[in-house]
């Protein structure tokens, strides 16, 4: 208890230099939690986000779909299998069908895929009620970006092309009956949605899909032959893979921040023990141990850590908490990274990021301010009353 407090008076009696210190590293630790919020937060909303529209509570692939190659839509499509027609009479699934085709904006060519979607369904936070009534020609829905890169509106009427599974082609005109705002990509750009028993139709495929979107929080699913159930983990793999990414940058910059913080408590350290000499000296004449010295000027600078820790928290706790509250607008500039975020970005926090980093900033601390002691154990008394070191 001598030693602590002791420690704690030459710590605070150095003045303008501990609250320097203390304040340099308070910013290194608010930098590291705000930083893994942000990500945690951009993370968490990406995949809620993600999973609401599209993803649900997995997926069964057809066994020819590949997300990453569009070319092979034509014959991603097979019939539902009974067992799959049960979970969806069920009102545990929809089902999706994908097809390639064409449309002409404004005389312009453009590439899109066509997603068939039953306008009943409620599992997905697509809003396919639009597509329930028609005046004749086929009613589409399309999502704000594909709006702004096509120019059509709500009103609007566009020649679609496609093709059947017979390798015909057709056109028919279809009407723009809402254009949805979303933040999730995937059902937005160069996406196109019309009514599924229509798009089947068509395409000449009547009760074929490409993929069953099943209910979001549904963990049971069987296996059927030809269909390959893909989990969320799965499905969140390309969003977890580009947030580490992300991470690994940001880690670089507090790191950074974390460096200079811990070189300035080391620095100091050495500066103190080179002008408290005559103090130790004193100290280990009055009885203290080398030991017990060592110990007092490693609290001093690991002290620095919790004087760092209380005042990050000071202003860090209402700003971060504000932020989760109201959220950090962003740029429109950034709609477009691949991130369904929406126009604001919620952080999130765990105990575990708070307490992590907590330990983390106070251990390093005390190795930091322990590595220019190691000096004291060969001091000699005499040696430090006269002012010399070893």
């Amino acid at each position: 208890m001598v030693i602590i407090k002791l420690a704690l008076q030459n710590l605070l009696g150095a003045g303008l230099r501990t609250w320097l210190n203390v304040i340099v590293l308070s910013f290194a630790f608010f930098a590291i939690v705000s930083l893994q919020g942000l990500l945690e937060g951009m993370n968490r909303q990406t995949a809620q986000a993600m999973i609401d529209t599209y993803y649900g509570g997995g997926q069964y692939w057809s066994k020819n779909y590949d997300p990453y190659d569009p070319l092979t839509l034509d014959e991603s499509h097979q019939p539902l299998p009974e067992a799959l027609k049960k979970i969806i009479s069920a009102g545990e699934a929809t089902p999706l069908l994908m097809l390639p085709g064409t449309i002409y904006p404004e005389g312009r060519i453009k590439p899109i895929i066509i997603n068939g979607i039953d306008p009943w369904q409620k599992l997905l936070a697509i809003p396919s009620h639009f597509l329930q009534s028609t005046n004749g020609n086929i009613p589409a829905l399309i999502g704000n970006r594909m709006s702004e890169s096509t120019g059509l509106r709500q009103g609007d009427q566009v020649i679609l092309q496609w093709r059947d599974v017979d390798g015909t082609y057709d056109a028919k005109e279809v009407d723009i009956v809402q254009v949805m705002q979303t933040s999730v990509q995937t059902v937005d750009i160069g996406q196109l949605w019309i009514p599924l028993q229509l798009l089947q139709e068509m395409a000449g495929v009547p009760d074929e899909a490409t993929l069953v979107v099943m209910k979001s929080g549904s963990i049971d699913h069987i296996s059927i032959e030809d269909w390959t159930f893909k989990d969320i983990n799965f499905l969140l793999t390309d969003i977890k893979e580009l947030v580490k990414s992300k991470s690994i940058g940001s880690t670089i910059v507090y790191l950074l921040l974390f460096f200079l913080a811990m070189l300035a408590i080391f620095d100091t350290q050495v500066l103190s023990i080179f002008r408290r000499r005559k103090e130790m000296g004193t100290l280990m004449a009055l009885g203290m141990t080398r030991g017990e010295v060592i110990r007092l000027f490693t609290l001093e600078g690991s002290l620095h850590g919790v004087l760092a820790v209380i005042l990050a928290a000071a202003y860090g706790i209402p700003l971060l908490s504000y932020f989760v509250r109201v959220g950090w607008t962003l740029p429109t500039q950034t709609d477009s990274y691949g991130f369904a975020i929406g126009e604001k970005l919620f952080p999130a926090f765990s105990a575990g990021l708070i307490i992590g980093t907590t330990l983390l900033v106070l251990i390093v601390t005390t190795v930091v301010s322990f590595i220019p002691t190691r000096k004291i154990s060969k001091l000699k008394p005499t040696d430090a009353l006269r002012g010399k070191m070893v």
